[in-house]
């Protein structure tokens, strides 16, 4: 178990709470994958393992994306959970396959604290509401996967299929949506910026900051530990990132809340993480 102090850097977040960084993790047949657009994917480690490294290294949640939701391999996802949830003691967001209320109610059984909901919603935003009326808000995030066109109002558009797919809808439209309909988060995920590692798109990150009020968590584009403040000074409660995290040095999650701190933002403080860069106190 990693706890968390309950002190922080202070810093100007509008929130006022400490800045949550998060690992995702891409889980294919109950291992975690690599590969690009989901395609040539390579076994990356065990998820429970992965997940509870992480969570000694600091990071503040841990986020499972069933990559094989669309072959219905619900089972070997819903063990990952439960095995996951007696191992880890941050919060743990699954999504993936998600198209139901009773699909979350069993995530729920099985250990998860929030489940997130992207394609199944564009299609039938009524599911929000039912997840939302069942549940509550704080058990559901909306991910929202956007790219950069010229043919919506904000010129942002909502896509899906990992991306791949337009729909045409407004970005700024749909968030303003979800909100209302009782989503509890936004997963803003750059289709543009992801795996350029170029930088977060913050301007899309302000864009969005002033249609909703829920949180917003930003993802795709991270590099480096200096890409993170940048995010969160456009406007996002917490961040998201994968590869920086997988392929980084040790004390990447370090690295990054250390960034984040120096911006004047407030971070936790693991009280495990004391130890020298690079260490990993497992």
């Amino acid at each position: 178990m990693t706890e968390q102090s309950t002190a922080t850097v202070s810093g100007e977040q509008p929130s006022g709470v400490a800045v949550r960084v998060i690992a995702c993790l891409d889980v294919a047949d109950g291992r975690v994958v690599k590969g690009v657009n989901f395609e040539n994917l390579r076994d990356a480690g065990d998820p429970v393992e992965l997940a509870a490294r992480y969570g000694r290294l600091g990071v503040d949640e841990v986020t499972f994306l069933d990559v094989t939701a669309s072959t219905e391999n619900r089972a070997t996802m819903f063990d990952v959970v439960n095995r996951a949830a007696g191992e880890i003691f941050i919060p743990l967001t699954v999504g993936g396959g998600v198209r139901t209320a009773d699909d979350v109610d069993r995530l729920l059984r099985e250990g998860a604290d929030k489940a997130s909901i992207n394609t199944a919603a564009v299609v039938r935003p009524e599911v929000i509401n039912e997840i939302a009326d069942r549940f509550g808000s704080q058990v559901l995030t909306l991910s929202l996967d956007a790219r950069r066109s010229e043919a919506t109002s904000s010129g942002y558009e909502v896509t899906v299929k990992g991306g791949r797919e337009g729909t045409g809808i407004d970005v700024l439209d749909w968030a303003r949506e979800a909100e209302e309909r009782g989503i509890g988060e936004i997963l803003l995920n750059s289709i543009d910026a992801d795996g350029t590692k170029s930088g977060f798109d913050t301007e899309m990150i302000s864009a969005v900051r002033s249609a909703v009020s829920v949180p917003l968590i930003a993802s795709g584009g991270a590099g480096e530990a200096s890409h993170f403040p940048a995010a969160v000074l456009a406007g996002a409660d917490a961040v998201l990132a994968a590869s920086v995290f997988h392929f980084g040095p040790d004390d990447m999650v370090q690295q990054v809340k250390s960034a984040l701190a120096g911006a004047g933002l407030p971070v936790r403080v693991p009280r495990s993480s004391l130890f020298s860069p690079g260490q990993d106190r497992s």
